[in-house]
C-alpha cells in the first residue's frame, strides 16, 4: 500500500510540475525582457515610450507570474502535508484569488509605470 502512495505522490508531482513549470517560465521571460510586457488579455503590451521603468515594469510583472507559480507548488505541497481535499480547496482559492489579485496588481503597475497623456 505504502508503494502506491509513493508512485501516486511521484506521478501528481511530474504533472504538477508539468502544468506549473510554463507560468513560472513566463514570470522568468517577463523577468528578463528588455520590452515592456503584456498581460496575456489579448491587448496589446504598451510601447516602450509609454512606460517611465520598463525594467521594473517588467520585473514586477515577472515576479508576479512567477509567485502564481509557487503558490501552486504550495497548494501540492499543503495537499501531501494535509490531504487532497485541503490541496484542492487550496488551488481554489489560489486560482480565483490569484487571477483576482494579478489582474488589480497588473492595473496598479500601469498606473504606476504609465506614462500620462501629453506628459511624464
Amino acid at each position: 500500500m505504502r508503494g502506491n502512495i509513493m508512485v501516486e505522490t511521484v506521478i501528481s508531482l511530474i504533472i504538477v510540475l508539468i502544468s506549473i513549470a510554463p507560468i513560472i517560465i513566463i514570470g522568468i521571460g517577463q523577468y528578463r525582457s528588455k520590452d515592456p510586457v503584456g498581460f496575456w488579455t489579448g491587448k496589446n503590451p504598451p510601447k516602450k515610450e509609454q512606460i517611465t521603468d520598463v525594467k521594473a515594469y517588467n520585473q514586477k510583472h515577472g515576479l508576479m507570474w512567477i509567485l502564481l507559480g509557487v503558490g501552486f507548488l504550495l497548494c501540492f505541497a499543503g495537499g501531501l502535508v494535509f490531504g487532497g481535499k485541503i490541496a484542492g480547496y487550496l488551488c481554489i482559492i489560489e486560482t480565483i484569488g490569484g487571477i483576482l489579485a494579478m489582474i488589480a496588481y497588473h492595473e496598479k503597475l500601469e498606473r504606476m509605470y504609465g506614462k500620462k497623456e501629453g506628459g511624464k
